[in-house]
């Protein structure tokens, strides 16, 4: 495979609004040991990558300037001391920066096999999310079959997953969305309460359908004044993790419930993590995720794609918070 000098990206001029993503031509990345090139079809657009353009999530060391954590495509090169993959695989992987391009470098291990059933547009919105969600839900909630968990915005990328993986595992499934129509998607997805949080109290729905009991898992990315309300719904012993704050980071917190109550706060990011650790995380989802995306119980939820060069069009959806699911690029 003759492979070109030179690749079409898009790249942030600087920190502002969605018009700061622009086209631009760079020079095509060389893998690394242990690292392969891919020629990539499709990438997710994910919340980080507009935290990353308002210059508030800068990349991790060694990893590239341009937006982009997933994408699916196929291998076009491999670094030297690479196994497990050849020129001509189809893969999708977690990257640590770059997705926003027509190539783009992953460690080996961090790749994945397409899902049997799955196209490349449907595999690129997977890693990022499933990552996430299971790290966050399985690994550090420890949430398993008979528990219950609330999933706060359950109709964005990573809570449309979240559904699908908590009823898959065997949990009942509580979430949260804004207006009749996300409402209405979070029970297609197989939520058993879904609670329009636009004119419903979530934590009285909770008490009332767990007979005062609560939820044993909360995944919350909203932060701010909803934590208190998320301890509220805890029951005893619960786990409560945060994985983004979009009101904030910052609450006044009163200790005593989360004493009397047994609670752990917890929360995570995935992009901080050492190549190690994003390996060990995509061994398991192989292991305990894959098989259920092969057998159609999880499956991405696609909002809207859009060319590479309308990623700022991308990102204006992404900020409206109207769309239900994934936000995609076609490279």
């Amino acid at each position: 495979m003759t492979l070109p000098q030179t690749m079409r990206a898009v790249e942030i001029r600087e920190p502002g609004g969605p018009e700061v993503l622009v086209p631009a031509t760079r020079p095509l990345p060389v893998p690394a040991a242990g690292e392969v090139l891919i020629k990539v079809a499709f990438a997710g657009v994910n919340r980080p990558d507009v935290i990353q353009r308002l210059g508030q999530y800068p990349p991790p060391p060694g990893a590239s300037d341009l937006p982009g954590l997933e994408v699916a495509g196929t291998i076009a090169a491999v670094g030297p001391e690479t196994t497990g993959w050849q020129i001509g695989d189809t893969v999708c992987a977690l990257l640590g920066g770059g997705g926003y391009a027509e190539y783009a470098t992953a460690p080996a291990g961090q790749c994945l096999p397409l899902p049997d059933g799955l196209d490349m547009v449907q595999a690129a919105a997977l890693p990022e999310t499933v990552f996430t969600v299971w790290t966050n839900l399985f690994e550090r909630a420890g949430l398993v079959s008979g528990e219950s968990v609330l999933v706060h915005g359950g109709t964005s990328g990573i809570g449309t997953i979240a559904i699908q993986l908590a009823k898959a595992m065997g949990a009942t499934v509580f979430a949260t969305a804004g207006g009749p129509e996300k409402v209405a998607a979070c029970t297609t997805l197989g939520a058993d309460h879904a609670i329009d949080y636009r004119s419903q109290d979530f934590v009285a729905l909770v008490k009332d359908a767990t007979q005062g009991r609560g939820v044993d898992v909360v995944l919350d990315m909203v932060g701010g004044d909803y934590l208190p309300r998320n301890i509220d719904c805890l029951a005893m012993d619960g786990r409560h993790v945060t994985i983004a704050f979009l009101r904030g980071p910052k609450v006044a917190l009163n200790l005593t419930p989360i004493m009397l109550k047994r609670l752990t706060l917890t929360g995570s990011t995935l992009r901080a993590r050492t190549t190690v650790q994003k390996v060990a995380l995509a061994t398991a989802v192989r292991t305990h995720v894959w098989p259920l995306v092969t057998a159609g119980k999880v499956r991405p939820v696609i909002a809207a794609t859009f060319a590479l060069e309308q990623a700022a069009d991308a990102h204006r959806l992404m900020e409206s918070s109207t769309h239900i699911g994934k936000i995609m690029l076609r490279i």
